[in-house]
């Protein structure tokens, strides 16, 4: 694998988010981590799980590059391929933009679909490929 994706464990859009892009992941390139858990703290990536305006964070491993707030959910679509490639294109809008609308829906996030006291149990297929 390839990439780790960091993302808001007690979240539910998240978690949920989390579960899509591991099926939509079929080959299998993408590693996945609570932002609560060891390995971010270790990144100093735990911050980021913050109530109000948290990110996902994206990391490539093979040069540690850091992915966030939209430019994450850009590079997601690039490493999924097939027919979420054309979600690249929204490289084309202001970063300004799309941070400030990846802002609003992550300010909101609880509110769309709640939030919970612990990290949600992983199904089978995301247990492989999450790290702690």
């Amino acid at each position: 694998m390839k990439w780790v994706l960091f993302f808001d464990g007690y979240c539910a859009f998240c978690s949920e988010s989390v579960r899509r892009a591991v099926v939509l992941d079929r080959h299998e390139r993408l590693a996945f981590a609570p932002l609560q858990g060891k390995l971010a703290r270790e990144m100093g990536f735990e911050k980021y799980a913050a109530e109000a305006g948290g990110t996902m964070v994206l990391l490539r491993e093979s040069d540690g590059a850091v992915f966030m707030r939209s430019d994450a959910l850009i590079e997601l679509a690039r490493v999924l391929g097939g027919g979420w490639r054309v979600m690249t294109l929204a490289r084309f809008v202001p970063k300004a933009t799309r941070d400030w609308v990846y802002g609003w829906i992550a300010d909101n996030r609880h509110r769309f679909m709640g939030k919970h006291e612990a990290c949600m149990l992983p199904d089978a297929a995301l247990r492989k490929r999450l790290r702690d």
